[in-house]
């Protein structure tokens, strides 16, 4: 199953913050779709999945200054 966060115009930190609180909400093996146009989310958000074991499955540019991130619950 795939749950999506749209963050779109939130300021770091809450980007990541929410990011937290959903993958939380979901079962293992899980994707959560996180969209979201704060520049500093694109280092803390891939850092922060990494760090708790998650795995990121697709990470792209949207427009601009947008972007979206799939990361794979385990």
């Amino acid at each position: 199953m795939t749950t999506t966060l749209d963050v779109m115009g939130q300021v770091c930190p809450f980007p990541l913050v929410e990011a937290k609180e959903a993958i939380e909400k979901i079962s293992a093996g899980d994707e959560l779709v996180i969209n979201f146009d704060c520049t500093q989310a694109t280092e803390s958000i891939p850092r922060w999945a990494a760090e708790s074991g998650y795995e990121v499955t697709n990470f792209e540019l949207l427009s601009e200054a947008a972007w979206t991130i799939t990361i794979k619950k385990k």
